[in-house]
């Protein structure tokens, strides 16, 4: 059983006898005492993709679904969807643009660490690892002296994706980029 307070971002639960993955939760904490903090999720049904959106207290309980992990590389993506390789017995999966939303722009050639989740034996979406390696693609020049500030600047990363980088970086630089919030987490090592 998983409580609502422990819920995350692309957990599977069960839901009335059907697969639900968790796409975004909203933690609303009231101000008043004794009252209970309330999560509103965002489902999305897996497959299928139907969203459900719904409001619980943090001791409200899910069921965890008995799903399969299996380790799994990008070999290519179409117009249509994304395949993937297991890398123990050789099976290809493939994925619509539609199930892997949100996670598309992550997936480049190389990445390890990508899992499919598989449930009564058949694929039904991915976990993608915590982070990527990015690089920054065209920013605005470093300014002297930005290692003292703040303050960020908007970087276009190799795979298209703008995000928000501290000044002292710039363009040809390798970041570490959070595939679950896509923000800069930190200058990727060389």
């Amino acid at each position: 059983m998983i409580k609502a307070c422990n819920l995350k971002k692309g957990m599977i639960v069960e839901i009335n006898n059907r697969a639900y993955q968790v796409k975004h939760i909203d933690v609303q904490t009231p101000s008043a005492r004794g009252a209970n903090t309330l999560y509103k999720v965002r489902f999305a049904s897996v497959p299928g993709g139907q969203k459900l959106d719904q409001s619980y207290k943090g001791n409200d309980a899910f069921e965890e679904m008995a799903l399969e992990r299996r380790p799994v590389n990008f070999l290519f993506n179409d117009q249509e969807s994304f395949t993937f390789m297991d890398t123990e017995n050789y099976e290809q999966y493939a994925f619509s643009k539609e199930v892997l939303e949100g996670q598309a722009d992550w997936i480049t050639d190389g990445l390890e660490g990508i899992t499919a989740l598989l449930l009564d034996g058949k694929p039904i979406c991915i976990e993608l690892p915590i982070s990527v390696i990015l690089e920054i693609v065209e920013t605005a020049p470093a300014l002297k002296g930005a290692t003292a500030t703040n303050q960020n600047k908007p970087a276009t990363l190799s795979n298209g994706r703008v995000v928000l980088v501290p000044e002292y970086l710039t363009s040809g630089e390798r970041v570490q980029v959070n595939t679950e919030t896509g923000t800069f987490m930190c200058r990727a090592k060389s």
